[in-house]
């Protein structure tokens, strides 16, 4: 992983190319470099976990033909022996195979990659940049004044060069010739009626954790101990005992109410990992929220509100030396995990709602898992939203994903790994209701948030919300506090623009919080009367 910035045009002025690349330096703390060619500059920050060695980007082909790429391609290998076992390639990267698909296919190629990414290929005057299906990796074009065009990981490295700014779709490339083309096109994305069933949707997610194993550092997993996080642990740790290594996971919350970090301790003593705690107060979270708001690059409420503890997680995770972890992000839109899914009015609005929150992850949790974790130079890898898993998955027929009356959310997903001979999970986490990861933390970080902006946020403030952000206007006193702060960080014209608001459907109270939903019921700490041995804590 990494940060990537590119100019395509003339007279490009390579200095403040690279200067603007260093804003994406905590994505790529390991090294930097650049690459001039004659219509185009391309930057390169490089966090190294493939090919320690040679990895070095940008990358070149076997002509005057260049690549820089953010993200993992898991069939690199697989396409290199199909494809290329005639040509020399200068790296082991798994970078690498994207330039050479390009020169022997043109621009037709992305779906031959199985993976994450976003890159820019030049080719002389060529160019062209694409986008993962789902957006798991970020990336941002904007035109300076003159028309020359930016392409970077993150929009911060843009703002000070460019005169409009917007993200660049997932499923799309883009060239000079063609503009953006979507080249993702399953089934259930062009809203076929999905009829599959659920026979396949074990091994699917079984295979899609293992191909995220590929790395030559150390890889650890985010246990939240809800259950698409600890699913994801299980698989991962049977897999590492085979390799004869003991697996890494990582918890965070606050000590005094904090459900996640009660439940995680019981997945982790069951699936035998070495297991790590980290506990923050609220007002450590507090004092983090600006530069939150830095690195995410949104001011929306339920993803300020989950990426803060998430960061700092991410920081102790780094300190120890992990520069990649698996997390469970994605299955709550997959499998209609919220608990306001209980309210769709049938089967196929179910289904709709969740194909639309698929579509939108760019906006939301995958944007607060890239940021919150590389922000501190750590990759998290989804395998929820591996391209397979999603094909199994988005197309199962809607009977079996939608919630029982009276029954437990995402039914299908905790059926294909109830074992009663080899259980993946303890049952009180196997049926654990969902709890947001903001909430799970411990109920008091949400609580102590809403308290601080009826604080900082006077009444004859809030009056003038409509007046002062006509876009995307807050609605409480929290989501002002958010917005003010962004906007004295992100002053472009575009910056406001970009940005989704996450807000559950079918439901009076529209904040993000679960526990904003009638059917949540509340879940209390649960203290123990011995600590794990092997969970060293850090307060933040």
């Amino acid at each position: 992983m990494c940060g990537i910035l590119a100019v395509i045009g003339k007279e490009i002025d390579e200095k403040k190319a690279f200067e603007a690349s260093k804003l994406l330096s905590h994505r790529g703390p390991d090294e930097a470099d650049m690459v001039k060619t004659e219509h185009a500059v391309l930057c390169h920050q490089r966090l190294s976990i493939n090919d320690l060695k040679t990895g070095k980007q940008p990358i070149q082909g076997t002509r005057d033909t260049w690549v820089i790429h953010n993200g993992e391609i898991y069939n690199h290998k697989a396409l290199h022996q199909e494809l290329f076992s005639d040509v020399t390639f200068r790296t082991h990267s798994d970078s690498e195979i994207i330039v050479h698909l390009y020169e022997k296919k043109g621009y037709e190629f992305l779906n031959d990659l199985d993976g994450v990414f976003s890159f820019i290929v030049v080719d002389g005057d060529k160019v062209i940049a694409g986008r993962d299906p789902i957006g798991v990796k970020p990336l941002f074009y904007g035109y300076d004044s003159e028309e020359r065009i930016w392409f970077a990981s993150e929009y911060k490295a843009l703002i000070e060069h460019c005169v409009k700014i917007d993200e660049f779709p997932p499923g799309h490339y883009f060239t000079l010739e063609t503009g953006f083309v979507r080249y993702f096109q399953p089934a259930w994305y062009e809203g076929k009626k999905p009829t599959r069933g659920p026979e396949e949707l074990k091994q699917a997610l079984i295979k899609a954790c293992k191909k995220r194993l590929m790395s030559d550092v150390p890889v650890g997993v985010l246990l939240s101990g809800g259950l698409d996080s600890s699913l994801v642990a299980s698989i991962v740790s049977r897999e590492m005992k085979k390799q004869g290594k003991v697996l890494k996971s990582f918890s965070v919350g606050i000590s005094a109410d904090s459900s996640d970090l009660s439940k995680a301790r019981a997945v982790a003593e069951m699936i035998g990992t070495e297991h790590h705690e980290v506990v923050y107060t609220p007002e450590e979270g507090i004092a983090l929220l600006e530069e939150m708001i830095h690195k995410l690059e949104s001011y929306d409420v339920t993803t300020i509100r989950a990426s803060t503890p998430m960061y700092i997680m991410s920081k102790y995770i780094r300190q120890q030396g992990v520069k990649v972890v698996l997390s469970g992000e994605g299955a709550d839109e997959i499998f209609g995990g919220y608990l306001y899914f209980k309210n769709a009015p049938t089967a196929q609005d179910f289904h709709e709602e969740c194909v639309r929150r698929v579509k939108l992850l760019n906006t939301a949790d995958c944007l607060r898992a890239d940021r919150s974790t590389m922000g501190t130079g750590v990759e998290a890898r989804v395998p929820f939203l591996d391209k397979e898993f999603l094909e199994v998955a988005m197309e199962l027929d809607p009977k079996y994903k939608v919630t029982p009356k009276g029954g437990m959310e995402k039914m299908v997903l905790r059926k294909a790994f109830d074992d009663l001979f080899d259980p993946y999970l303890p049952g009180e986490v196997l049926w654990r209701q969902k709890e947001q990861f903001s909430d799970g933390v411990g109920y008091s970080w949400v609580d102590s948030l809403k308290a601080l902006a009826e604080k900082v946020v006077t009444d004859e403030e809030f009056a003038t919300a409509s007046m002062r952000f006509p876009y995307n206007t807050p609605d409480t006193k929290e989501a002002f506090m958010y917005r003010a702060m962004y906007d004295k960080l992100f002053p472009h014209e575009s910056a406001a623009l970009m940005i989704r608001k996450w807000v559950p459907k079918w439901q009076a109270d529209t904040d993000p919080s679960g526990r904003a939903s009638t059917h949540h019921v509340a879940t209390l700490y649960e203290e123990e009367e011995e600590k794990p041995k092997t969970q060293p804590t850090l307060s933040a």
